[in-house]
């Protein structure tokens, strides 16, 4: 029985092996940004990847954004706007910045029809959040307005969160949070207008509190500008009963007379 299970999955591997090396002659793997022939199906060609800085090494444990310093054995360390914001989440991780290649693929998934690409860009988010994720409850994405949601035809969050709660096998609970008003775009505005923006544009049905009593959630959502919209929705999930949020993003924005990464708050 033993050896026979061994032929069979022998087998399996060899026709798996065949059919995706068919598949990969018939339709060459590109690159996700730029469409160049790549090695990886799910992967970028090498100027992309130049094109593409990934959020690692010592980052602020608010918001994902680089620090400046080698500060990795220090602990919990917030950047000056994770203070002086008042964010109300716990802590933050970001897969990359918001320029180049990463940027090309929000825009790809967002605006472009693209969500293939939500896979991919949930794995790396998957990975610079994994402390987080080993810890949650649930997952779910920042809400679109329904009215978006008929003009885009997807929510770039949603796709994002729901591979990320694949991937961590963590509970994908999108529908608990909702938009309950449109906004105007974010775009241009400061975190103060953006703060004004959002507030009250978040809620919560009824029969969505009980299942947020008490759990760890963690917040999807593609990009982070100020913050303004991530802690408005968190501040919505905190007093409705969720006992912590945390926030996982694709892409930061990071511009060093923002962030002011020299200004550290141990």
């Amino acid at each position: 029985m033993e050896n026979a299970a061994r032929k069979f999955d022998t087998v399996r591997r060899a026709a798996r092996h065949f059919v995706t090396g068919a598949a990969n002659a018939l339709f060459p793997p590109r690159c996700l940004v730029c469409g160049e022939d790549v090695s990886d199906p799910k992967g970028l060609c090498a100027a992309c990847w130049r094109d593409t800085r990934l959020s690692s090494g010592s980052v602020c444990d608010g918001c994902g954004r680089p620090m400046d310093l080698a500060l990795q054995s220090i602990g919990d360390v917030r950047c000056e706007d994770c203070v002086t914001r008042g964010f109300c989440w716990r802590h933050g991780r970001a897969a990359a910045l918001y320029e180049g290649g990463a940027r090309s693929m929000v825009l790809a998934l967002k605006h472009g029809d693209r969500p293939d690409l939500a896979p991919t860009m949930a794995g790396w988010m998957t990975r610079a959040g994994r402390d987080i994720l080993r810890r949650s409850d649930m997952v779910m994405p920042v809400p679109l307005h329904w009215t978006r949601l008929l003009k885009r035809r997807l929510n770039q969050s949603a796709e994002l969160s729901r591979a990320i709660a694949r991937l961590s096998a963590v509970p994908h609970m999108p529908g608990l949070l909702v938009r309950t008003r449109a906004t105007e775009s974010q775009r241009g505005r400061s975190f103060a207008e953006r703060k004004s923006n959002v507030a009250g544009a978040f809620g919560m049905p009824a029969k969505s509190k009980q299942q947020i009593k008490g759990q760890r959630v963690t917040l999807v959502d593609d990009v982070m500008t100020t913050g303004a919209t991530l802690n408005t929705a968190a501040g919505v999930l905190l007093e409705n009963g969720a006992q912590s949020v945390d926030v996982i993003v694709f892409a930061t924005v990071y511009r060093g007379e923002e962030t002011h990464s020299d200004n550290l708050i141990f």
